[in-house]
């Protein structure tokens, strides 16, 4: 009974976060603010939705559900619509919300049709609260470098739109180049410092915890990869080397890596039992 209660709150969540992008996108290209308020209402059904799905899982595994790779996707789909909301009510922009709301669509769908196992997870063995705060600031370090990702793709087509001013009324609603950049920025220091606490946090945990580690393992070497790039990429933006279109670009690609490494890097990782 539980088991088609969760189903059906699956079902339900798809179809309303799908049918909340039809009226989001309504409301982009027609400027229909009815479509906007339903569009966010439907959103805000899925956040409690999502935040429903965390706390049965919650109650029944007697522990916050983010310790295997379906419950990871799940807790990353509820940050960035929490996000989008967040956004909507404070902010006031129509693009960077429905794309991050794309976004979270795409994991959410992942979540939803991805095989799942009731057993088998690091937190059936292996738990602590250290783990579970190096888990919660890894997937808090990949919502703010989404965000970054967001603001350096409306960077760029805001910074074409100016180039070769072709402006209409379907842009006036974005924000300004300046604002896309700070927003970019902020997103990107929140970051870092996130991913580089969740890394240390882990290897320590690590340490304590298992007999044997091997620091060659493929998710310790991607993450650290990203770490560094991330830095590096700080560093060269403060020595104003790395600006305007380039620094987006480089953000686009360094969020694709990010990618990359929570998937693939978790598959072929000997240490991070993940399914």
């Amino acid at each position: 009974m539980a088991d088609l209660t969760m189903t059906r709150l699956y079902e339900v969540m798809i179809v309303l976060y799908a049918i909340s992008l039809v009226f989001y996108f309504t409301d982009y290209f027609y400027k229909q603010v009815r479509a906007r308020r339903i569009a966010f209402w439907l959103v805000s059904f899925v956040w409690m939705i999502q935040s429903a799905i965390i706390i049965l899982t919650f109650v029944e595994t007697k522990r916050f559900p983010i310790l295997s790779l379906s419950e990871g996707i799940l807790f990353y789909s509820w940050l960035l619509v929490t996000l989008s909301i967040i956004l909507h009510c404070i902010a006031r922009v129509d693009l960077p919300v429905f794309i991050i709301n794309i976004l979270g669509f795409l994991f959410a769908s992942i979540f939803t049709f991805m095989p799942k196992r009731p057993t088998g997870t690091v937190g059936d063995t292996l738990i602590s609260e250290m783990l579970f705060i190096h888990i919660s600031f890894a997937i808090l370090s990949y919502a703010a470098f989404t965000l970054t990702f967001v603001f350096a793709i409306l960077y760029l087509v805001l910074y074409r739109l100016l180039k070769k001013k072709k402006w209409s009324h379907l842009w006036t609603r974005l924000p300004s180049l300046q604002q896309t950049s700070n927003w970019m920025n902020v997103s990107f220091f929140i970051g870092i410092p996130m991913l580089f606490i969740s890394l240390i946090l882990g290897f320590e945990w690590a340490l304590l915890t298992l007999e044997s580690l091997s620091i060659f393992d493929a998710k310790i070497i991607g993450s650290f990869i990203i770490l560094i790039l991330y830095c590096f990429i700080l560093y060269v933006n403060r020595k104003s080397k790395l600006i305007g279109t380039t620094y987006a670009w480089v953000h686009i690609y360094a969020y694709l890596l990010v990618v990359v490494n929570f998937f693939l890097g978790s598959s072929l990782s000997r240490f991070h039992l993940w399914y």
